[in-house]
């Protein structure tokens, strides 16, 4: 199994769309870390980049993530990656609580504007 957190110099980002980087761990048999590797944000507001589709052929399953708006969770979610919202904290602690059964998804997430480039306006 493969788990992704948005991240930035290697603690969750509050913002799934604009963060620094997507950090994926990779979860051996055992139900532990195995590695971890990280892949550069794509351009643009997460919602309309192709993130999805790039982690879903990564093998990822479960999206740890800070706060997200309903595109990029609606986005995640057609592509069946398994989302909790409301994170925070250092990557590597979340992942290993979340594999202790120890994260929850908040339900909450953003529904503020956010203005981007060439008028793109998310409700995020």
């Amino acid at each position: 199994m493969k788990v992704a957190v948005p991240t930035r110099n290697g603690v969750v980002d509050e913002h799934f769309g604009h963060c620094e980087a997507y950090t994926v761990f990779t979860i051996d048999s055992g139900n532990k870390i195995e590695n971890s590797e990280i892949l550069p944000s794509p351009q643009g507001c997460g919602c309309h980049s192709n993130i999805a589709a790039t982690l879903k052929e990564k093998g990822v399953e479960v999206m740890l993530a800070g706060n997200m708006g309903d595109g990029a969770l609606n986005m995640l979610a057609g592509h069946g990656i398994q989302v909790f919202r409301g994170c925070s904290g250092d990557a590597r602690r979340l992942v290993e609580n979340f594999l202790s059964g120890n994260v929850e998804d908040s339900g909450e997430g953003c529904h503020h504007h956010h203005e981007h480039e060439e008028g793109h306006t998310c409700n995020h």
